[in-house]
Formats: structure tokens, C-alpha cells, sequence
């Protein structure tokens, strides 16, 4: 079975984010500076989604965006110092998978029910990668290798309650390996260990990767994806290569619970509003990103149902129980 929770089709998620924004979300917004929070390390997936969008949305929403990197406690931390903020559209946290495997796989203070989506805003194709030096052409390369070699070979993911981390761990699973799965606190990290040659291989997302690829450091062995990516046609698909794993990350923001209405007005027009800008979507598509927009209304019931089909999954493999 797919590793993630189907979510709406591409072409809804478009349409929702074609429609006009609503009514007075053109207020000022209450707020002249306004802190987003990631459990991400710099160079990880969630700063640079983060830092990317900031450079769009700080003039579209007339806001000053500061990133904060809180690491630390697979996101835990990050969590709750969000929850802990007041709800009057000072700090956001970048959702992702981790904060709700974060809460499913510990026991904190703060979870991901602490926080109020605000929107999603993309889905986020995961893809297995190495160094170009590597022996390695594909990931049944990777997988053969540790099949020859049980124990002694070694995989990097994100943090040790990261969707990437759990991903690999069930292709141990599913391929009767004992490769080791070394976390790490963001895809910064991550890439250094696979650059170096401590890691066989790793497993991000384009975005984090997209520095070392245009420089010819690193090569894609797999997409986790159902189809290959329109910008690595020659990319085979991990199914493809005889592993049913599919992985399916959004990308979105929460808040302290309480936000005001025109906080979430103002939000839900900035994001249709820079989904929109064709200099961002010449950013977003060459990282290919999927816009996948979905308000306030929507973003809430969403996280929920991913949250239980993630809890499924756990407990299918015995993670949880």
C-alpha cells in the first residue's frame, strides 16, 4: 500500500487556489513582523521552502518574515514554542509530516493538535539520492548492495520522526534489509554525510538537494513518486524499480489555536496571491513543488485525516501500537 494518505487531486487544489480571494483580505494585516518557526536546521527542506516563499509573501502580505530554526526533539521543540505563542498572527509554524509522527511516536507536551492549520500550500515529491561518485546508478543498486553487505550500509534521513526517516525504514522492511537509518537534524546535515561518503545514500526532497544537483555533486537514484517527475523524465520511479514506496509531503503553516478571522483572511489571500506570481511559480516548479493550496476550512480536516492514515501505517509495521 502507498506509504501516505491520498490527498485532493492537483487540478482541485489549482482551482482552489485560482479562486479570488475573499472579501477584505486586502486589511492590513495586525502584525508588521512575523516569526516562522521550523524544526529544520538551515539548508533543510522546511528553511529553504520557508525562506523561498518569505522572499514573496513578506511584500505581498505588506509583513516582515523572520525564520527561526528551532531543532531539536524530531520538531518537538519548534512545536511548542509555537503553541505557546499568542494567536494573534505573530508566529506560525512550517508544517510538514514530522510534526504529526513527532506526536504520534513521543509522548509531548505539544503535538500537532496544539496548533490551528492555517494552509496547506504543496505537496512535495520526495526522491533518493548519493554522491556522483557512488557506484551507484539506481536505487536497486542501492538495494542489492545492501542486500550483499547486511549491516553494514548506511542510509541518511531527517530527523528520527521525519516522514523521509520512517520512509526507509519501511523499504528495510519491504526488502528484507538491515541497512542502518541515521538521522539528522535537517537536509543540511544530511547532505554533508552523503557528500563526504559516510551515507550510501540519502532521501529529501529537490528543493534541499537543488544546490548539489545543479553542480553535478549528486545524482537521483529514485523518485518516491506514483509517476516520474516531469523535470527528471529519465528518473525512474522506486515502483519502477520493483519497491512499492510511495511518499506523499505537504508543506504548509499552523498557528497558536485562536487566530483571529482577519489573520486567516489575510493568510489564505497571500498565499493564493504568491501561488499565483509567475516568478515564484518559475521558483517553485523548477523545485518541483505542487501547488496544493487549501484554506483554513480545508487545512484543519486535512491534517486530521493524514494524521489517522499516518497512525495506520504505524501501527500496520508495529511501530506503534
Amino acid at each position: 500500500m502507498p506509504f501516505m494518505v491520498s490527498a485532493l487531486p492537483v487540478a482541485a487544489a489549482l482551482l482552489l487556489a485560482a479562486l479570488p480571494a475573499p472579501a477584505g483580505a486586502q486589511a492590513k494585516y495586525p502584525q508588521s513582523t512575523v516569526t516562522l518557526v521550523t524544526h529544520s536546521s538551515p539548508g533543510g527542506g522546511s528553511d529553504v521552502f520557508l525562506r523561498e516563499l518569505t522572499k514573496f509573501l513578506g511584500p505581498a502580505m505588506g509583513v516582515n518574515f523572520a525564520v527561526e530554526n528551532v531543532t531539536g526533539g524530531s520538531g518537538a521543540r519548534a512545536v511548542a514554542k509555537v503553541a505557546q505563542a499568542p494567536a494573534n498572527g505573530s508566529v506560525f509554524y512550517a508544517t510538514t509530516p514530522t510534526y504529526i509522527q513527532t506526536t504520534l511516536l513521543s509522548k509531548a507536551a505539544f503535538g500537532y493538535t496544539s496548533l490551528e492549520p492555517m494552509v496547506v500550500v504543496f505537496y512535495d515529491p520526495e526522491v533518493v539520492y548519493t554522491r556522483a561518485q557512488s557506484p551507484f546508478k539506481s536505487l536497486a543498486d542501492v538495494v542489492a548492495h545492501a542486500k550483499q553487505n547486511p549491516g553494514k550500509v548506511k542510509w541518511g534521513a531527517a530527523n528520527p520522526a521525519s516522514l523521509e526517516r520512517i520512509a526507509l525504514e519501511k523499504l528495510n522492511r519491504r526488502a528484507g534489509l538491515r541497512a542502518a537509518v541515521v538521522s539528522h537534524e535537517g537536509g543540511g546535515q544530511l547532505m554533508i554525510n552523503v557528500l563526504n561518503g559516510t551515507l550510501d545514500a540519502g532521501i529529501g526532497e529537490i528543493q534541499e538537494i537543488r544546490s548539489q544537483l545543479d553542480a553535478g555533486q549528486v545524482r537521483i537514484l529514485a523518485t518516491l513518486t506514483d509517476k516520474r517527475l516531469d523535470q527528471f523524465p529519465d528518473v525512474p520511479t522506486a515502483k519502477e524499480q520493483g519497491i512499492d514506496l510511495t511518499v506523499t509531503k505537504f508543506r504548509g503553516l499552523a498557528g497558536p489555536k485562536g487566530q483571529p478571522p482577519e489573520v486567516i483572511a489575510a493568510w489564505e489571500a497571500g498565499i493564493r496571491k504568491v501561488l499565483a506570481d509567475p516568478v515564484y511559480r518559475k521558483a517553485y516548479e523548477r523545485d518541483n513543488l505542487v501547488p496544493a493550496f487549501m484554506g483554513h476550512a480545508q487545512a484543519g480536516p486535512f491534517t486530521t485525516e493524514f494524521a489517522n492514515e499516518v497512525a495506520a501505517s504505524l501501527r500496520e509495521y508495529g511501530i506503534i501500537k
